[in-house]
């Protein structure tokens, strides 16, 4: 009776741990215990700036349509070929502008025009009291196109996400991706971030508020976000299959065991 009683205390212990969930996995802990000036002090203004590499549309519209005509460099039509069909389809397409190393654009008449630094509005306005100066009263809208973050490490779909607005914070990003795996590291998120050429560090804890108050809360183009494993991981990932091997072994031995003490229990 003894024996059955104690492998039915190993067992229950064993479920048990298995079962509970580390603290560390809880997002904003605490956030319901902040004050309203701690809440203020965590909102913050957000902006795009245009980088080298950057692919932009840039539409010029006014009352006159021909009278833009010379700001807006023709659509073009790339040819789709459906597997097993014989017609061949075409599909317009925008003329973009690659911002070069130094921030500059090529402009239709305007010639040169540094845009790196910029927000998409900055530029717009830009544009708008330069092309003024030809037209009465122009309207003109300027896109990010190839606004792409990479997510590595433990998420649920690692690789590269085309982001098709302008705003993104990390939580809407790794909702993308399908959120971090049980295996991550919540409170050491690594942000890898091109600021001018320099790759810039930092990092972002999941599990505190204080993350909306983060210069990195909110992802720039070309952001790479890395989850790296948590200390369970990391142990788990020591093991040689030949540790492997043997723990697989010792697991059966006392599960056979277990399995043999109930049987006698009953049996006598």
């Amino acid at each position: 009776m003894r024996l059955k009683f104690a492998a039915l205390s190993l067992v229950f212990l064993l479920v048990m741990g298995a079962c509970s969930v580390p603290k560390d996995v809880t997002y904003f802990q605490g956030i319901d215990e902040l004050t309203t000036e701690q809440l203020q002090q965590m909102a913050q203004t957000y902006h795009t700036p245009i980088c080298p590499d950057d692919l932009l549309t840039i539409t010029v519209t006014a009352w006159d349509p021909n009278v833009v005509t010379p700001f807006n460099p023709p659509t073009y039509a790339y040819a789709t070929i459906h597997e097993g069909e014989a017609m061949v389809q075409s599909a317009p397409a925008l003329y973009t502008y690659l911002v070069d190393q130094e921030g500059y654009i090529q402009f239709p008449v305007l010639g040169k025009v540094h845009v790196q630094g910029l927000t998409k509005q900055e530029l717009a306005d830009r544009l708008r009291a330069d092309i003024s100066k030809y037209i009465d009263d122009p309207l003109v809208k300027v896109s990010l196109v190839n606004f792409k973050i990479t997510a590595l490490g433990e998420v649920s779909r690692p690789g590269t996400l085309t982001i098709r607005h302008d705003r993104i914070s990390i939580l809407d990003f790794l909702g993308s991706v399908g959120d971090v795996t049980i295996n991550a590291n919540r409170k050491n998120i690594l942000i890898l971030r091109d600021n001018n050429g320099v790759v810039e560090r930092g990092r972002i804890d999941l599990t505190d508020p204080a993350i909306f108050a983060s210069p990195y809360y909110y992802l720039q183009q070309n952001d790479v976000v890395y989850v790296e494993p948590n200390e369970a991981k990391k142990k788990n990932s020591r093991y040689s299959q030949a540790q492997q091997y043997n723990i697989t072994v010792v697991s059966t031995i006392l599960s056979a065991i277990s399995v043999l003490t109930v049987v006698l229990t009953n049996v006598f």
